[in-house]
């Protein structure tokens, strides 16, 4: 098969192990993003089977209508609202999906949340500047940084990634607080973490907010700038989820009224996040580029399933078929 990965920024995947699966195959990276419908209908009209990396590229009705020849979309992880699914298998295009792993994303959170409340990247910036023990120039920013231990940990959303990250808040000895669906409620309580007594309750408190929600129809534009306006001016808000959880702008609003007082966040609403964005403008927040994943452990692991998926439709064994609808297409 002539097969596509897109969207592999790090140049990494043809040196993973499983790459080898591929053999015999003919394969094209690449590792710069086409924007636009009709430069991604050049770029893959002559393939037979895409590897998309999550969500990095949207394939709509009107891209999909422009691929003739495409068999097969192997998607790593599971497809969340990027492949127009309808369109998919009226065209005979089959989507595999792959499997993923909670641990990467809950322990960048970890990363974040740490780094966030003792403003590690700002001294680590500084000391190279020649400046000792300084957060920042600006004597306004120049505070300490803050212990977790004894303080309120806000997550909503208790599924796998919120789960780890709750054993993590309670292993440094926060008071772990839950807010999320009913079921997600009652699965925190019985694994003895605290229910917020309500939505705007769990604003209130929390000295650090995680979200750990997915996106779909119900959930985005859930966290508005009421929800923000009611947290603390020494609270952080953390998001390594999805940028679009948030009604647009809400964030950069909040942080520019002091609340919540920081964040760190992981996603955004365009990516590759460019460099004049007004959220990278604000000295109060930690950034990172979609990270959550993005490790060997778990790439090793997205992408073993993705590969094997090609491997088995092309062998006319096709597995894990989302739609398998456009088998008979």
């Amino acid at each position: 098969m002539k097969i596509a990965i897109l969207d592999d920024y790090q140049d990494c995947v043809t040196r993973l192990d499983c790459f080898r699966l591929l053999e015999g195959h003919d394969v094209k990276v690449f590792t710069n993003s086409a924007k636009g419908v009709v430069q991604l209908a050049l770029r893959l009209k002559d393939f037979d089977a895409l590897v998309l990396i999550r969500e990095r590229t949207v394939l709509s009705r009107q891209l999909l209508g422009k691929l003739p020849r495409l068999k097969l979309i192997s998607q790593t992880g599971k497809v969340s609202g990027h492949i127009d699914v309808d369109a998919a298998t009226a065209a005979g295009i089959a989507i595999a999906e792959g499997v993923g792993d909670p641990a990467a994303p809950a322990e960048l959170t970890w990363a974040l949340i740490m780094a966030a409340s003792r403003k590690i990247p700002q001294y680590a910036a500084n000391l190279r500047q020649g400046l000792w023990q300084t957060a920042s120039i600006n004597p306004e920013l120049n505070t300490l940084g803050t212990l977790l231990r004894g303080r309120t940990l806000g997550i909503w959303g208790f599924g796998r990634i919120g789960k780890l990250v709750a054993g993590y808040g309670k292993a440094f000895g926060m008071d772990v607080m839950v807010w999320g669906s009913e079921a997600g409620r009652d699965a925190a309580r019985q694994q003895g973490f605290r229910e917020a007594a309500s939505r705007e309750d769990f604003f209130a408190q929390a000295d650090v907010l995680s979200l750990h929600l997915r996106l779909n129809e119900a959930t985005r534009g859930l966290v508005t700038a009421e929800d923000l306006d009611r947290m603390k001016p020494s609270a952080l808000f953390v998001n390594t989820s999805r940028a679009e959880l948030l009604t647009e702008g809400a964030l950069e609003a909040a942080l520019h009224r002091g609340r919540p007082g920081s964040a760190a966040v992981d996603v955004f609403e365009a990516e590759p996040l460019p460099p004049d964005a007004p959220l990278l403008r604000i000295p109060t927040v930690l950034a990172t580029p979609h990270l959550g994943y993005v490790e060997k452990d778990s790439y090793e692991l997205y992408f073993r399933a993705a590969f094997q998926n090609i491997v088995d439709f092309a062998a006319g064994t096709p597995k894990n078929i989302l739609n398998p609808a456009a088998l008979g297409r």
